[in-house]
């Protein structure tokens, strides 16, 4: 079970970073100025924000395995969209089909990863989204690669198939609710029948059980609050990611190969640490380590954002990526925790708004006081995140709200 959904976490980076990398070559072919390209850019966001919270209720009704099965095989197939697209206006259109599904896709899984979680009695979510990175850094490595010689079609075909193949694999053992050959079976005394192991017994019930209803308001104000810090980490990835190789050329000289660097270290940061964000929780609990992430990344960022040198500004993206990594998973599974797959879709909702905020946001911002203090904007969110969950801990002991952890 396990297994299974760490193969979709990873399958959906892997497929969105090879989308990204060719949209350099997908402007070209529908022939979009910058402007043009970025309103179509916009229909991914439109339509994972859109098919979030249907997401939510789709998992009540049929069970969030099912739901990550479709939605895996649905975001495999979009991704053949794109290339085919002979203008900016269809290309923002079939963008709106692929935003979806893979909006769908985050809450699906999430929310069986949240499941999950309930049954092995551990913070695992963590390695979850590792497993997103550990597929992003892939997914971006091998369409480098391949950029120069495959046609954008020819090449998000070969992730289409490879998505399906995925979905076909890893689907079956997730909608039975079995872990297969990964868990093992164990046979009843004298029975000769085989009995599924304790994670994969659990798994089923949880899935089989009526999915949690719509969440109540007090429940709701919580996961909104679960909400605002996945917010306040997606804002600083979607701000690096767009503007922290600009930073470093455009402000600190940096050659092309070292503002690339720039990202890959943070994106690197983020994936070691949320290797490392299951024992993490494990000995700290959920809120000292949003504490200390947001707190850490805050740090980082002023770093990266003021340092005078590249170099500098490098390792402050580093020590952000390393604050960043587990408070978007963990915010994600205490909303799970707290309000089901609806939880789940609210908190998704409102942290994936950080990205669509972000970049826009930092743009702005660097017409009227220069990039480097807009970046500074990504370390006050992080020091945001970790106010909040200090304050929502606070808030508990004294009786007003639940715990964070």
């Amino acid at each position: 079970m396990r297994a299974a959904l760490t193969a979709f976490f990873a399958m959906d980076g892997f497929l969105f970073a090879g989308w990204v990398v060719r949209i350099p070559a997908i402007k070209a072919q529908t022939g979009a100025g910058a402007g043009t390209l970025g309103l179509a850019l916009l229909g991914v966001s439109v339509g994972a924000v859109a098919f979030m919270m249907l997401t939510g209720r789709l998992c009540r009704r049929f069970g969030s395995h099912a739901v990550t099965v479709a939605s895996g095989a649905a975001l495999a197939l979009s991704i053949l969209l794109p290339p085919l697209a002979p203008s900016a206006t269809v290309l923002g259109l079939v963008l709106l089909v692929f935003g979806a599904a893979y909006g769908s896709l985050n809450v699906a899984m999430n929310s069986a990863a949240v499941e999950l979680i309930a049954t092995l009695r551990r913070p695992v979510m963590s390695g979850f989204h590792a497993a997103f990175s550990l597929g992003g850094m892939i997914g971006a490595g091998l369409g480098g690669l391949v950029a120069g010689r495959l046609s954008p079609f020819a090449h998000l075909l070969a992730l289409a198939v490879c998505g399906l193949l995925v979905t076909a694999v890893a689907g079956v053992p997730l909608v039975r609710g079995r872990t297969g050959t990964d868990t093992g079976t164990r046979t009843g005394a004298g029975s000769g029948a085989e009995v599924p192991p304790a994670e994969e017994r659990g798994a089923v019930a949880a899935e089989r059980r009526p999915q949690r209803s719509r969440v109540s308001g007090r429940t709701r104000r919580l996961v909104c609050v679960f909400g605002v810090m996945a917010l306040c980490t997606a804002y600083g990835e979607g701000a690096l990611a767009d503007w922290g190789a600009l930073h470093l050329t455009q402000d600190l000289a940096a050659s092309p190969g070292l503002a690339a660097a720039g990202y890959a270290v943070f994106a690197l940061a983020m994936t070691a640490g949320r290797l490392s964000g299951t024992a993490i929780v494990e000995r700290f609990g959920s809120t000292r380590a949003l504490v200390v992430g947001g707190t850490t990344a805050a740090a980082g960022m002023l770093l990266g954002a003021l340092a005078p040198t590249a170099w500098g500004a490098c390792a402050g993206f580093a020590i952000a990526g390393l604050g960043l990594a587990n408070i978007f998973p963990i915010a994600i599974a205490r909303a799970g925790a707290a309000g089901g797959p609806d939880g789940v879709a609210i908190a998704s909702t409102i942290g994936y708004g950080g990205m669509l905020l972000g970049p826009p946001a930092i743009g702005f911002l660097a017409e009227v006081w220069g990039l480097p203090v807009a970046l500074t904007t990504v370390a006050l969110l992080a020091a945001v995140a970790a106010l909040v969950a200090r304050m929502a801990r606070g808030a508990h002991r004294s009786g007003a709200a639940p715990s964070v952890g």
